[in-house]
């Protein structure tokens, strides 16, 4: 049980701090200034309809749960009746009646406990599913932030490299009106200024259609604006690794598919208990009074105003038309079922976190990989255009330099957010997304 708050708690981050004083549910534009990681996240999940109603579904599962320990209490009904008989053609005096009635279930060989424990375990697989669909909506809102940073980047980058294509395409009108060069040199200059200028519109086509991503998982029209924090260069660091034996140790503890599986088996173990203790006898105990007001011209009238009962049943099924043998076979063959879904649900879960662990270490080779890439294809660049301006370069050397620093910054930040990403996904895999999400986030 404690197992089962503890994740709902930690699955519903709070939802109020972005929105101060208004109500997030009810904004219809994006708060001003700089959202980071987690205020993004906060104001998706009050206004994510889809985490809403999984919500309701397990209020209504923890209600159905509440409405079976009645079993464990009397039950009690009342009822009251008022009478005008009609014969001979006249209608007779008015008759009243009142009568209460009580009884209570005072042994059943376990049967409502099996029922009480059942709805339990369902409720448990109910707030199981809904941290798994806190987790999953989570997951979506940092791949649509980190995209969003993403394309950021790449219209930062396109920029700078349209800002040393216009110092070539200078440099190369200098040198022609000299002589130095062939008209050639002009042209070649003019085409990689408008390869850059090319890119950088599309980076801002593709930095656009990142931010309405983000805008429509916040509920938001997407033709809004929202600034977002960018995250800082040491998160996702080798120094934060877990080995592969923690983080499965991890997922049997926090998984919630792996925690509903189980709670579905124990759900299923107790309904079979249930259906078994069914055609077991049970003993109840009853008592009744009741008052009646009868005219006195009607027989037996005025007598026997007040009257009552006590006692105590015992009943028991004898033959219902074999259902309730098969009632049983049915949920043990369900109980079986679960068992063997638990099963498939581990396996599956321990193949999860090992892709996503091996994906995570292997964004972060390739982020050393493009970060020495760009520091070389930088250097290249800057030698490049030291030679083409005396002389020992051609034009096409320096356009070859420019497309290749324009690659090489293209991997590094899709290599940069990438590891963001694998990092979220190895959390979500662990069943614990905030392993995912950086405390506090910083703008480099």
């Amino acid at each position: 049980m404690k197992k089962l708050f503890a994740i709902i708690t930690l699955a519903t981050l709070p939802t109020v701090a972005v929105a101060g004083e208004e109500n997030c549910r009810t904004m219809t534009t994006v708060p001003d200034g700089e959202l980071t990681l987690q205020q993004v996240i906060e104001l998706g999940l009050c206004r994510n309809p889809e985490t809403a109603a999984a919500y309701l579904s397990l209020e209504s599962a923890r209600f159905s749960k509440n409405a079976g320990y009645s079993q464990y209490l009397p039950s009690v009904s009342a009822s009251a009746s008022a009478s005008m008989p009609y014969r001979n053609q006249e209608w007779d005096d008015w008759s009243y009646g009142a009568s209460i009635s009580a009884s209570y279930l005072i042994f059943d060989f376990g049967k409502r406990l099996s029922d009480v424990n059942q709805l339990i375990d369902t409720w448990r697989a109910t707030g199981f599913d809904y941290s798994e669909s806190v987790q999953n909506y989570v997951y979506g809102i940092i791949g649509a932030y980190y995209a969003l940073l993403n394309a950021d980047a790449d219209v930062f980058t396109a920029n700078a490299v349209m800002e040393v294509s216009k110092t070539a395409k200078e440099t190369a009108d200098k040198k022609f009106n000299a002589g130095a060069v062939a008209r050639a040199d002009v042209l070649k200059a003019d085409v990689t200024l408008a390869n850059s200028e090319l890119d950088l519109e599309r980076a801002k086509n593709n930095r656009e259609i990142a931010k309405g991503t983000l805008l429509a998982k916040l509920s938001f029209p997407a033709d809004q604006n929202i600034k977002i924090a960018d995250m800082s260069s040491d998160f996702g660091s080798e120094s934060e690794n877990k080995s592969i034996d923690e983080l499965i140790e991890i997922a049997r503890e926090k998984r919630p598919d792996l925690l509903r599986a189980t709670a579905n088996k124990d759900a299923a173990w107790h309904r079979r208990n249930s259906a078994f203790l069914s055609n077991l006898p049970s003993i109840s105990a009853s008592g009744s009074l009741s008052w009646n007001n009868t005219p006195s011209d009607v027989y037996n009238a005025g007598q026997d105003n007040w009257s009552g009962s006590i006692g105590i049943r015992a009943s028991m099924p004898i033959f219902a038309g074999f259902s309730n043998m098969y009632n049983v076979r049915s949920a043990q063959a369900n109980y079986e079922r679960a068992k063997e879904q638990e099963r498939q649900t581990v396996d599956n879960a321990m193949l999860d976190v090992f892709s996503a662990y091996q994906n995570y270490k292997t964004a972060q080779t390739v982020l050393k990989q493009t970060e020495t890439l760009l520091a070389s294809a930088k250097e290249t660049e800057n030698v490049t255009a030291g030679m083409y301006k005396v002389g020992k370069a051609t034009m096409l050397d320096w356009q070859q330099a420019l497309a290749d620093l324009a690659d090489a910054h293209k991997q590094n930040n899709a290599a940069k957010y990438d590891l963001f990403t694998k990092r979220a996904a190895l959390a979500l895999s662990i069943g614990d997304i905030k392993e995912g999400l950086m405390e506090g986030e910083s703008n480099e």
